[in-house]
């Protein structure tokens, strides 16, 4: 063999170890960067956890106007959670008007609203405040602690009363189909009723326990 095809040999040899290195050092480099990529994924999934874990709390329980609710509840001495309760079973915390009139996040009638501004004295009362959260969580919170004093505190009564008119459970009292003494949500003549207390009691005590700061419990 030649010096010359010698040199060629060697130095073809050469250019495919360095070549060689080369890509190993890249193989290198690229794991290396993959393992950046997917390290800062990892702790990126971490910071967001608790932010995704909240969007679906607040979908599938949601919770708005938590400082009005504790700022009325504590100015009727009201349970925060059961208003919050009522404020689910009545629209999910959408303001919005049922095909009986009823408005607002508490689902107030116009002729309840009239009577609570006469009884509260607030008499520049319009039947459009009670698109205002301030003001339709304040009527409701109102007719809530009115129907607890009526009822002596008995909330399943209160709350029957609520969904299905005072004048309702006054009869079924007077009747005897309930009792305020031995009362059980089963005899409670109307079937929407039955459901709307258990949904708000249920609320409730969901409310409790995993919305107890926002609630100020």
């Amino acid at each position: 063999m030649s010096t010359s095809a010698a040199t060629r040999r060697d130095a073809n040899a050469g250019r495919r170890t360095m070549s060689a290195a080369r890509r190993r050092t890249i193989r290198r480099r690229r794991i290396v960067a993959l393992l950046a990529v997917a390290g800062l994924a990892a702790l990126t999934a971490i910071a967001v956890l608790p932010d995704v874990e909240k969007a679906v709390q607040e979908v599938s329980l949601p919770l708005q106007h938590e400082d009005i609710i504790r700022q009325q509840a504590a100015d009727k001495n009201l349970d925060p959670s059961l208003v919050a309760g009522v404020i689910y079973a009545e629209s999910r915390f959408r303001d919005q008007t049922s095909h009986a009139g009823a408005r607002g996040l508490m689902q107030i009638t116009p002729a309840t609203a009239h009577y609570i501004a006469r009884k509260s004295g607030a008499t520049e009362f319009v039947e459009g405040d009670l698109a205002t959260p301030q003001i339709n969580i304040s009527y409701g919170s109102w007719y809530l602690r009115y129907l607890l004093d009526k009822y002596d505190g008995n909330v399943v009564l209160t709350l029957c009363a609520y969904n299905g008119g005072e004048g309702n459970v006054d009869r079924w009292l007077a009747d005897g189909h309930i009792s305020d003494t031995a009362f059980t949500l089963d005899r409670v003549p109307f079937a929407e009723t039955r459901e709307y207390v258990r949904r708000v009691l249920e609320a409730r005590k969901q409310y409790r326990a995993q919305y107890a700061r926002e609630l100020g419990l």
